[in-house]
């Protein structure tokens, strides 16, 4: 696997323009992380509400080192599909409730590693709820700043691979970025950061985006069986952190019930915070509100 500290390989012997290193998998921890409890504040009320606490068990980890390789010994047929919107990849709530998804990636990389602290707190004061789809190579450059979202009620943390890759079982490329090229490859995508998070936080994601949000249909299947649905959106807010304010607020704007919607929370440079302000403001004048992806079923 050349480089790559692969998950399978380990077992075995043992997005975007806003999104451009490589990581290993930490080793195991039975401390239990003490979460301190996090003050949400509302329009009317303040509100403290106390996390649980979230232990790391070797059990847990083992079976998720044992589910990558039961998968990398499966055959999968060959692709015929490659682009964000492949056969099994969601992108909408299943719901007519005036609700929508805020989903923030955060890429990591050379360009790709900052913390769009304007963004998120925005989002506290307004105690709007969002998913945050974090790449390995971030966590690693905002470890701590990633440890303290983690902690916070109003987000989930998901799972934005290892490497930023898009993901294929044949060599292929998104946005001038190359994809993985094999079975194991798109394992160790998905699995290593997988474990990278449980191992930080207790906890598992739910919900995988690959690095550019492309995907051949047998990657996507993949993913299922290592436990995970594939999350895309319908609604692209800020075009990779490139967008300008009016833009961002344009396209946020185009919002449906059901609606998941694309941000950036890596590039503070962007003007993504200015239109998010703006725009989250307005729909909630039109009485939508702000969910997690878990709290529906996705289609």
């Amino acid at each position: 696997m050349g480089k790559r500290s692969g998950v399978v390989y380990l077992f075995m012997v043992l997005l975007m323009v806003g999104c451009t290193s490589n990581s290993s998998i930490s080793g195991v921890s039975n401390e239990k992380s003490n979460i301190e409890e996090n003050k949400v504040e509302t329009k009317e009320i303040e509100e403290i509400t106390e996390l649980e606490e979230q232990e790391i068990v070797p059990e847990k980890r083992n079976e998720l080192e044992k589910l990558a390789v039961e998968v990398n010994g499966k055959v999968y047929e060959e692709s015929s599909q490659f682009s964000e919107y492949v056969s099994g990849v969601k992108t909408r709530l299943n719901t007519d409730d005036k609700v929508i998804s805020l989903t923030l990636d955060a890429c990591g990389g050379e360009f790709g590693s900052g913390y769009d602290n304007d963004l998120i707190s925005f989002l506290i004061e307004q105690n709007i709820k969002a998913d945050l789809f974090v790449n390995a190579r971030w966590v690693e450059a905002q470890y701590d700043t990633f440890m303290e979202l983690s902690q916070n009620p109003l987000f989930t943390i998901q799972n934005h691979g290892t490497e930023h890759k898009p993901l294929s079982l044949t060599p292929r490329s998104a946005w001038g970025i190359s994809s993985t090229s094999t079975q194991s490859e798109i394992i160790d995508e998905i699995m290593e950061n997988q474990l990278k998070i449980y191992d930080a936080t207790g906890t598992i994601p739910k919900y995988f985006r690959s690095g550019t949000a492309f995907y051949d249909e047998t990657s996507v299947e993949i993913a299922e069986d290592l436990g995970l649905q594939v999350v895309n959106f319908d609604v692209i807010g800020d075009g990779g952190a490139t967008f300008t304010k009016g833009e961002v607020v344009q396209e946020m704007l185009k919002a449906q019930p059901g609606s998941i919607v694309i941000l950036h929370m890596n590039q503070p440079d962007s003007e993504t915070a200015e239109g998010v302000k703006e725009a989250v403001l307005s729909l909630l004048e039109q009485g939508f509100s702000f969910v997690h992806l878990q709290e529906y079923e996705l289609h």
